[in-house]
């Protein structure tokens, strides 16, 4: 055999052992982020060291006992395509002039992701509606929809709402991390009138972004061809592509105030993202980073900052919120 047969040959066995490996990762990452997950896929150090992690179970621990001893409603509604989501609704004392409807992370639940600003939102007057994402918890769906599909649902609650209570309540959307990015990719839609405020907290800027941030942080592999792969699966069975839409083509177009907040040690979601998302916001709009926050630890690392921060938000960009 020739040189350049020998060469030849030997570039094409790296060739394939290349695309292998890109299809190995590829998949692995799908198996990994698309179908429904069994177990919680953000580890906890990305929240919080050891130490941090005493002080934030203490505080989670009392604002679910809070909400427990509550009454709630557990209310379902279809989806769009027909599958089940579940919710549960938190009364605050009185009569609640605003509804807060809370979306909650990747791999996560309503209850664990947001109970304790849950029960802030009900202390401070407001009904709170915490709602279990597709193919999470107790709601229906075979597929993760990283905000491209879950901005829809979010539209399904906010005209379940708008239908039970005549229209009359005020509406804001809160959420964290994936919540986030589906409140603000869901502030992109034709929305009614009563939904009046974004609460985004920690959101990534679409699903392209953080997953090829993760496929280099964790694994040391390139974007492509593992994402281009990734992202073929994904539209064949899901039924979306990771850059259909993203939180920069929502706020580029939506009225809505947003209040945005992110950890300044958050590397899962990257800092930077939000600072993205603000800066590409055409809304009034306003953002806070907490120091010393990793990810989706804002609230637990400086509750009275961000409600402080908050609360002068909604005075300044909602003030008929009370």
């Amino acid at each position: 055999m020739s040189v350049l047969g020998i060469t030849a040959g030997v570039v094409g066995g790296v060739a394939a052992l290349g695309a292998a490996g890109s299809l190995y990762g590829a998949r692995k990452l799908y198996n990994m982020t698309i179908p429904r997950q069994d177990v919680t896929r953000v580890a906890a150090k990305e929240v919080g060291d050891a130490d941090k992690w005493t002080g934030y179970i203490e505080f989670i621990h009392s604002n679910k006992d809070y909400l427990s001893a509550r009454e709630s409603e557990h209310i379902t509604i279809e989806a769009r395509d027909g599958i089940t989501l579940h919710g549960d609704l938190y009364a605050a004392d009185g009569e609640a002039s605003t509804l807060v409807i809370c979306s909650h992370g990747y791999t996560s639940t309503g209850w664990d992701s947001c109970s304790s600003v849950g029960a802030y939102f009900v202390r401070k007057g407001y009904d709170c509606l915490i709602v279990d994402n597709r193919a999470h918890g107790k709601s229906e769906g075979d597929y993760v929809g990283f905000g491209i599909l879950d901005r829809y649902d979010i539209l399904k609650w906010i005209e379940y709402i708008n239908e039970r209570f005549d229209s009359k309540k005020q509406l804001m959307l809160y959420g964290v991390s994936m919540g986030a990015a589906t409140v603000v990719m869901a502030s992109g839609l034709e929305l009614p009138e009563n939904v009046r405020a974004v609460i985004s907290d920690c959101a990534f800027t679409s699903p392209y972004d953080v997953f090829a941030h993760i496929l280099k942080r964790d694994y040391h592999m390139p974007e492509f061809p593992v994402m281009h792969i990734n992202n073929m699966m994904c539209r064949k069975s899901a039924g979306y592509g990771f850059s259909d839409y993203s939180t920069l083509d929502a706020v580029r177009s939506t009225k809505l105030p947003i209040f945005f907040v992110h950890g300044a040690e958050d590397t899962f979601v990257p800092t930077r993202m939000s600072h993205e998302n603000y800066e590409a916001c055409n809304s009034p709009k306003e953002l806070l980073i907490v120091e010393n926050a990793g990810h989706a630890a804002s609230y637990f690392e400086n509750h009275e900052l961000y409600e402080k921060k908050l609360e002068e938000f909604l005075a300044k960009h909602v003030p008929e919120i009370k």
